[in-house]
């Protein structure tokens, strides 16, 4: 019997493919030359990348056999997850491999930009000796202001207090609590910008974060600000940056992230206070070798028919065929219920009842925790960080088992206590002989809507008009809904409208609406 074929796709260390094992035949080829990947990939069961492979549906199409394409490495921009997804592929990469790298990294720009070694270097090298023209600034006894306090935040905050400096950050997700214990003092946005003599970004890339510090933020900022970088590129407006540099609004940027990468033509490449990398901050000896260990054991689980951890679209492994398909509706109610809660819960339940209860249902509340971390943190989110990205934003987390479910044959529901005591929940389930997905409560309101890429739920005090209100605005916006649903507990009491919509919904009209309906809760979800 023939061995499964993994096809390496670019270089990897040796220790990856000893972690494969001899259970493997093992083939090499060059992704970056497409010929030659698609003949390859052909006879693959498993194919490893790292970022010059472009995976697309044209080699899904072609790898006939292909069970798994795992990158090493954090990212998955070359990796098409929804092509896979539905060709069947598992996609897996390494989530936590580059943490220690970045952080360290992160640091690095930060004393370049704060003490001008770029433009020193480059002076020395034209025969320049002008040590008076790079004075720079301590870090001693400064503020630094942590602009999300997901993993790697953390690590950043860590490594620079013992410089001496009193740390900040904004992060809604984060409890209080939680960051006390890392001596870190929770503010918001526009605080962290005014009182930081340093700041580093350390945000996922989503709709929410794009342009998230820009031109306003930066005109509270003191003129010796230093802002780093080393997260996502476009989180930071980078025409507004230019401005605030160029102007001598703030003083310095360490960049090693772009909006579009590669970039070699920014204007902020042309200002001598800048220190800009080409994304590097992943580019280290020991992050590669962690990324290509994990990948190899995840390729080794999934060839195996083993649960994959770190996998980031379909599960294999030893779940029960009927608790499988709860597991992206799941994570789907994760999503929404972060969503809706704008803030990270102190108490999570995960309640599951019906038919599937009379299976293991772990999975679910590790689905759960992956929705519910998926767009907050910057690091890519698995089933082996979740809980402990929970247990870092001091989330106590609940798996609650019933086997009577009145309404529906199995129900999943996400039920939240937030800082303020106030509950969030929002419940799912699937219909149909095809299993089709769909909400069915939404803060106690009942509702049946599919949860579509793009939702948007308001709640307001029931009285005709409003649902005419909301139409008109939504389009004047030129926004199609696809879907509606309003409900209420009683006549004249508190309504609810929920959304599906064909395109995200702009903050100008979510705003708009929020006043003609005078609305007590306005949330946009996008789960695209």
């Amino acid at each position: 019997m023939s061995l499964p074929v993994v096809l390496i796709a670019e270089e990897l260390s040796p220790a990856t493919v000893a972690a494969l094992g001899p259970d493997f035949e093992i083939r090499h080829c060059d992704g970056a030359d497409r010929a030659a990947l698609l003949a390859a990939v052909a006879d693959a069961d498993a194919l490893l990348v790292r970022s010059a492979t472009r995976v697309d549906p044209e080699v899904l199409a072609a790898a006939r056999r292909l069970k798994v394409v795992a990158r090493a490495g954090v990212g998955l921009e070359n990796v098409d997850v929804r092509a896979a997804t539905q060709a069947g592929v598992m996609v897996v990469n390494a989530p936590t491999s580059n943490a220690v790298s970045a952080a360290e990294y992160a640091v690095a720009l930060m004393l370049a930009a704060a003490r001008h070694v770029a433009p020193a270097h480059a002076a020395l090298r034209r025969g320049e000796w002008r040590a008076a023209r790079f004075t720079g600034t301590e870090l001693h006894g400064k503020t630094l202001g942590i602009l999300g306090l997901g993993r790697i935040g953390v690590l950043v905050a860590q490594r620079l207090a013992p410089f001496g400096m009193q740390v900040i950050a904004h992060d809604p997700y984060v409890q209080a609590g939680r960051a006390a214990q890392l001596g870190v003092r929770l503010v918001d946005l526009d605080t962290l910008v005014a009182e930081s003599d340093f700041m580093s970004v350390h945000l996922p890339r989503t709709p929410e974060t794009i342009g998230l510090v820009g031109t306003a933020q930066l005109a509270r900022a003191k003129p010796s600000l230093v802002l780093v970088n080393a997260a996502r590129g476009g989180i930071v407006d980078e025409t507004a940056l230019y401005a605030a540099l160029k102007e001598g609004r703030i003083a310095a940027a360490g960049l090693d992230v772009f909006a579009e990468e590669p970039c070699t033509d920014s204007p902020l490449l042309q200002l001598d206070n800048v220190v800009a990398t080409p994304h590097l901050g992943a580019s280290t000896h020991e992050a590669q070798e962690k990324a290509g260990l994990a990948v190899a054991r995840s390729v080794r689980l999934a060839l195996s028919g083993e649960l994959v951890p770190d996998a980031v679209n379909v599960q294999g492994g030893v779940i029960a065929e009927d608790v499988r398909p709860g597991i992206p509706l799941t994570e789907k109610l994760g999503r929404v219920f972060t969503g809706l809660a704008g803030e990270v819960a102190q108490q999570l339940d995960v309640e599951v009842r019906g038919e599937i209860t009379d299976y293991d249902v772990k999975v679910l509340e590790l689905a759960a925790l992956k929705g519910v971390f998926a767009d907050i943190v910057e690091e890519q989110v698995s089933y082996v960080n979740a809980p402990l990205l929970a247990a870092e934003r001091g989330t106590a987390v609940r798996l609650v088992v019933e086997p009577e479910s009145p309404d529906h044959r199995n129900l999943i529901t996400l039920r939240g206590t937030l800082g303020d005591g106030s509950q969030v929940s929002v419940s799912g389930t699937l219909i149909g002989i095809n299993q089709r997905e769909r909400l069915v409560a939404v803060n106690g309101f009942d509702v049946d809507i599919e949860p579509a890429e793009h939702l948007a739920f308001f709640t307001y005090g029931d009285r005709p008009g409003m649902v005419g209100t909301v139409g008109g605005i939504l389009g004047d916006a030129g926004i199609n809904i696809a879907g509606m649903q309003v409900s209420r507990q009683e006549k004249g009491g508190l309504a609810l409208v929920a959304l599906a919509v064909d395109t995200a919904i702009p903050a100008d009209a979510l705003a708009d609406i929020q006043h003609a309906i005078d609305a007590s809760s306005v949330r946009a979800v996008n789960l695209a």
